[in-house]
C-alpha cells in the first residue's frame, strides 16, 4: 500500500503525521471523549490582562514506608518577547520538596506531552507525579469515578517536577497581540518553552538546580530542539528523557520510501506475540523481538529495496518469513505487496475474531460494525481512557486543588490547529528544513557541546503510534562520535504509547530513571 502525501489529522485532535522511519500515524489521538463540547466553547482569544499567579498548597503521600511531604503549585508564567511585551501565559503544575538546610539545590525536571496540540495532563496524572490515575486494567471504557491515588513510582523523591502545558492547551493561552498561530510551529513552540522554562527558573530561583527535560511523543521532538535552544540561551541541561519517541516529523510522505515498514515490523512482532497470533508463543519476548529487528533491518529491507526486481519465489519466501513474525497470512502479505500499513495491521490481526487492536496501545481491543473494513473505526486504547483523563484533570485542578481561573481546561487544541502547524525548522548550522522537521541535529549538537549531557530513550513494545524501531532508526543516526555513543541509553517495556499505565512497566521505569538520575548527577 502506498503512503499518502496529503497532510493528515485525526478526527478530533488534529494531531499530524510523522515522516518515514517513525510513526506513520500521529503520536497522540487522546482526549477525544468529553473534549469537544468543552474546548470549542473556550475560544482562542488572547488573554486581555495576563496574570502571573501561583496557588500553592501543602500535601503528602505515603511512600516506601514513610511520608513524602511536598508543595503542589498550579500557576501561570508570563512569556514575553524580546521587546518585553507579554505574548502568552503558560500554565504549569509544580511539585517541589524543600531541600534540607545546607543541602545542594534539588534536581528539577520539566515534563510535557506533545500532539502537537496536546496538554500535559497525561504525564501529569498517570506517570511520575505524587498522585496517579489507575489505568492498569486493559479493558474497554468504564464509567467514573476515576480516583487519583498515591503513586508508588513517583520520581518526586529524586527530582522536583514541573508539568508544562503548551500555549493554546490546558490553561495556557496567547496574550497581548499574539494569537494561537504565533505558537503553532516547531520553532515557535520551542521558543515558547525556552521562555517559559527560563521564567520559572527566575521566579523560583532555580538557576543552580541540575535541570532535566522529559518529553513524550511529539514532546520528544520538542525536547530534542529544546535542549539545544536552552543551551544556546545559557541554560545547560543535565539530562533528557524521551518516551515514545519521534524526532523526525512532518506532513510529507514519500510513497517510494519503505523505511516505515521496516521500523514497524518489530512492533508488529511484539503485538502478534501478545495476542497469541503466532504458531508458537515466544518464551523470551526480547529475544524474539531482536530476531524481528534483525530480519527487518536485514533481509526485509534488502528485499523491499529490490522493488520490481524481487522474483516470485523471493516474494513467497519473504511472505512466509513475515507471516512468522506478524501472524498475518502469507496471502494477505502478498496482496499488500509485503508492505502492511499500521492501520491495516490493527484491523487484520484479529479479524477472524471480529476484533481490532489499539494504536496507542495494541493490548486494547475493540469491535467494529464492519468486520470486513480496511482499518479500525476508532482507537480502542484512546476510547478506553480519554474520559478518565478529562474528568480527573478538571476534578483535581478545580476541586481538589481549588485552582481559580475563568478559563476551561483544554485537553487538546488540535481541532484549532488542523493543518496550520508550521513544520519548518532552523538547523543548528544554519539553513532550514521546510517540509518535514527533524530535531536530531539539534540533539546531536547539544550532546557534542555539552559532554555531560545524558539521554535515555523509553519505548513500549505495544506502541503502534511511535514504534520503537523508528526511535532506534533516528537515534542511531544522530551523527555522534563513537566515544559519545554511551550518552544515549535505550530501555523497553511491556506496554504501549503511555508506557506508565502498565504497573509492571511503571515500576521498571522508576528503577531505570532512578539509575539515570544518579548517573547523570555524578
Amino acid at each position: 500500500m502506498k503512503l499518502r502525501l496529503a497532510l493528515l489529522a485525526t478526527l478530533s485532535a488534529g494531531f499530524l503525521m510523522p515522516i518515514p522511519g517513525l510513526a506513520k500515524e500521529p503520536p497522540h489521538d487522546k482526549a477525544k471523549a468529553g473534549t469537544e463540547s468543552v474546548t470549542k466553547t473556550d475560544d482562542d482569544k488572547p488573554v486581555a490582562n495576563p496574570v502571573e499567579d501561583a496557588q500553592p498548597s501543602k500535601r503528602s503521600i505515603p511512600f516506601r514506608g514513610k511520608t513524602l511531604a511536598y508543595t503542589v503549585t498550579p500557576g501561570t508564567l508570563i512569556i514575553r518577547n524580546d521587546a518585553g511585551e507579554p505574548t502568552a501565559t503558560m500554565f504549569y503544575t509544580a511539585y517541589t520538596i524543600d531541600p534540607a538546610k545546607g543541602a545542594p539545590p534539588r534536581p528539577l525536571t520539566f515534563l510535557f506531552n506533545g500532539g502537537p496540540g496536546s496538554a500535559s495532563m497525561f504525564l501529569h496524572l498517570a506517570s511520575y507525579g505524587p498522585l496517579k490515575l489507575d489505568l492498569s486494567k486493559v479493558e474497554v471504557a468504564r464509567p467514573g469515578p476515576y480516583p487519583l491515588r498515591p503513586n508508588p513510582d513517583t520520581l518526586l523523591d529524586k527530582t522536583d517536577l514541573v508539568f508544562l502545558d503548551a500555549v493554546t492547551t490546558g490553561l495556557s493561552r496567547p496574550a497581548g497581540k499574539a494569537t494561537g498561530k504565533d505558537f503553532w510551529g516547531v520553532d515557535q513552540d520551542i521558543d515558547a518553552f525556552v521562555r517559559g522554562i527560563q521564567r520559572y527558573l527566575s521566579i523560583y530561583n532555580r538557576w543552580q538546580s541540575p535541570k532535566f527535560l522529559l518529553g513524550e511523543s511529539y514532546g520528544t521532538m520538542r525536547a530534542g530542539g529544546l535542549v539545544y535552544a536552552l543551551q544556546e540561551h545559557g541554560t545547560e541541561m543535565t539530562g533528557v528523557i524521551v518516551m515514545s519517541t519521534v524526532f523526525t516529523y512532518g506532513p510529507a510522505m514519500d510513497p517510494g520510501t519503505d523505511q516505515i515498514y521496516v521500523s514497524y515490523l518489530p512492533s508488529y512482532a511484539a503485538v502478534a506475540a501478545y495476542h497469541n497470533r503466532l504458531a508458537q508463543k515466544p518464551a523470551d519476548l526480547p529475544a524474539f523481538i531482536q530476531q524481528a529487528r534483525d530480519f527487518a533491518n536485514g533481509p526485509y529491507l534488502v528485499a523491499l529495496q529490490k522493488g520490481n526486481d524481487l522474483s516470485d519465489s523471493e516474494r513467497e519466501t519473504l511472505a512466509q518469513q513475515l507471516s512468522a513474525f506478524t501472524g498475518l497470512s502469507t496471502q494477505y502479505l502478498l496482496e499488500n505487496d509485503l508492505r502492511v500499513d499500521p492501520s491495516r495491521f490493527r484491523k487484520e490481526l484479529l479479524r477472524s475474531e471480529r476484533r481490532t487492536i489499539g494504536r496507542l496501545d495494541a493490548r486494547f481491543t475493540a469491535i467494529d460494525v464492519d468486520a470486513g473494513g480496511e482499518k479500525p473505526e476508532y482507537d480502542a486504547a484512546d476510547a478506553a481512557f480519554s474520559a478518565a483523563f478529562v474528568a480527573s484533570v478538571n476534578d483535581y485542578l478545580f476541586n481538589d486543588l481549588g485552582y481559580k481561573t475563568d478559563l476551561a481546561y483544554r485537553p487538546s487544541s488540535g481541532f484549532m490547529i488542523g493543518d496550520k502547524w508550521d513544520f519548518s525548522h532552523k538547523l543548528p548550522w544554519g539553513g532550514r528544513i521546510n517540509v518535514a522537521a527533524s530535531t536530531m541535529p539539534d540533539l546531536s549538537r547539544a550532546i557534542r557541546k555539552n559532554p555531560h549531557l545524558r539521554v535515555i530513550d523509553l519505548n513500549g513494545y505495544y506502541d503502534l503510534a511511535t514504534p520503537f524501531g523508528g526511535a532506534e532508526y533516528d537515534l542511531k543516526r544522530i551523527m555522534l562520535d563513537k566515544s559519545e555513543k554511551d550518552h544515549i541509553t535505550y530501555r523497553y517495556y511491556p506496554s504501549g504509547h503511555m508506557i506508565y499505565i502498565n504497573p509492571v512497566a511503571a515500576h521498571q521505569i522508576q528503577a531505570d530513571l532512578d539509575e539515570f538520575y544518579d548517573n547523570a548527577l555524578k
